[in-house]
C-alpha cells in the first residue's frame, strides 16, 4: 500500500517480498506518472536468499521480484524507462546478457528495450547477493504504455 504525503508516495504492493533494509519498493512523484523502483534483489516472498552463489537463479528471481512490482504498481515492464544494475562480479556480465536476450523478449513482449547502466561493485547489501535491479517507469496518465 502506498504511503503519501502531498510530494511523494512510498509503495510497498502486497504481492512483493519484504525489503532487505528501510526502503520502499517503489515511489511515486506528483503529478504521480514517475515510479521509482528500488533494487530488487534475489529475494523470496519468505524474505530469504533466492539461489545462493546461482546467478542464473538470481537473476530470474531479481526480474520476477521487478516484475510483481510493476504489478502491484498497475505496471508492466514495458512501462520502464530505465534500469540500473550491479553486478558483483564481471564474470556474470556474459550470463547476464544471455539471460537478458532469453527473458526481455518475453517480458516486453518486443525488441526493443529501455536504457541500463551496468555497474560492476564490491558487494551487495547481503554477501549471498550477486545481482541487483532498478528502475524508473512511467506511468500514461491516460494508460498508454511505450510501445516497442
Amino acid at each position: 500500500m502506498p504511503t503519501e504525503s502531498k510530494t511523494i508516495a512510498y509503495i510497498n504492493p502486497p504481492d512483493t517480498c519484504p525489503a532487505q533494509g528501510l526502503y520502499s519498493h517503489a515511489t511515486r512523484v506528483p503529478p504521480g506518472h514517475t515510479l521509482y523502483i528500488s533494487g530488487q534483489l534475489s529475494v523470496g516472498m519468505d524474505g530469504n536468499v533466492v539461489g545462493k552463489n546461482d546467478f542464473d537463479a538470481q537473476m530470474r528471481q531479481v526480474l520476477q521480484n521487478m516484475g510483481a512490482v510493476l504489478k502491484g504498481t498497475g505496471l508492466t515492464y514495458n512501462n520502464i524507462v530505465k534500469f540500473t544494475t550491479y553486478l558483483v562480479h564481471s564474470q556474470d556480465i556474459e550470463r547476464f546478457m544471455k539471460i537478458r536476450a532469453e527473458m526481455f523478449p518475453k517480458l516486453f513482449g518486443g525488441t526493443v528495450y529501455p536504457p541500463n547502466t551496468l555497474l560492476m561493485i564490491d558487494r551487495l547489501v547481503k554477501e549471498e547477493f550477486l545481482i541487483e535491479m532498478e528502475a524508473v517507469a512511467y506511468a500514461d496518465p491516460a494508460g498508454a504504455m511505450r510501445q516497442s
